[in-house]
């Protein structure tokens, strides 16, 4: 298959004299991407262009599918490549993974977003990386002149940084759903054998559940909704309820409701063999004004 790939990508690519196909295949961390050729060496001298210009096809590890293969973060990837489309970047509302996307960058040789990922220090050695991603990028700017003092200054008042006091932190709901399953023995319950939970989902609004997840919420299904719309395709990257419940105390949630639901079915058409129950339980957290 690696074979048929290279002989498609001779002819079926944007430069005659690249080996590489129009359409490249990325497999990032598990997750896929596709994109164009050229997007990849929009960057000389980054790690991609080196990739996909000075090596050759047969030089690159892939995948069981033939897909090339970088053992990266899969999530951050996708902002490296909105990056390499337009040179530009642009991060959601309260982003908790700018110092993890900045060592992507770094790894990936791209020094100008590294370097408008970095920390602004002003002329008082204060750090001024907390500023929200909605609030004008002039203020962000000016972070080491005197007017970009005071806009900050400003900003800081009005409660506008990223990581807002606890009292500034804006009320909403998220539900915690989860499935799980059980098979109670023929003779005595204590033969019950309970299977671990599947997956753990997220329902409510994309800016809150990102503020109290970050890094552990898989966007994969939902990844581009908007801060302030509702989404119920997101799921945690752990299956332990007590680390959630953690995660949402911290930031001031607290449980307001719990609700269940449970099926029984036989493993087979004999009454007298073992019963599974599945079970359906969401717990709905909220934080006040």
């Amino acid at each position: 298959m690696a074979l048929a790939d290279t002989e498609r990508a001779v002819t079926n690519c944007s430069d005659p004299g690249s080996p590489f196909s129009e359409i490249i295949e990325l497999n990032v961390g598990g997750q896929v991407y596709v994109t164009r050729h050229k997007t990849l060496v929009a960057v000389p001298d980054s790690l991609l262009w080196n990739m996909f210009s000075k090596k050759s096809p047969k030089e690159l590890a892939r995948d069981s599918k033939g897909r090339y293969f970088l053992d990266r973060d899969g999530f951050l990837f996708r902002y490296i490549l909105d990056y390499l489309r337009d040179l530009n970047l642009v991060l959601p509302d309260f982003f908790p993974e700018k110092s993890r996307l900045q060592r992507e960058a770094d790894f990936f040789q791209l020094r100008d977003l590294a370097k408008r990922l970095s920390p602004r220090v002003s002329k008082d050695n204060s750090i001024c990386e907390e500023i929200s991603q909605s609030d004008t990028e002039e203020g962000a700017q000016q972070c080491g002149s005197s007017a970009g003092m005071e806009t900050l200054r400003a900003m800081s008042v009005s409660g506008a940084t990223c990581s807002p006091s606890l009292d500034s932190r804006k009320p909403g709901y998220i539900t915690i759903g989860y499935r799980g399953s059980y098979t109670i023995g023929r003779d005595i319950q204590t033969d019950a054998k309970f299977r671990r939970v599947a997956r753990i989902t997220v329902c409510g609004k994309t800016a809150l559940a990102k503020e109290v997840f970050g890094d552990t919420l898989n966007e994969s299904r939902d990844p581009d909704r908007p801060p302030e719309r509702y989404t119920s395709r997101y799921y945690l990257k752990y299956n332990f309820l007590e680390q959630a419940f953690d995660k949402l105390t911290e930031v001031g949630f607290h449980m307001v409701a719990c609700s269940s639901t449970g099926t029984c079915a036989y493993t087979s058409n004999d009454p007298n063999e073992d019963k599974i129950w599945t079970s359906y339980t969401e717990y709905v957290f909220c934080r006040e004004q």
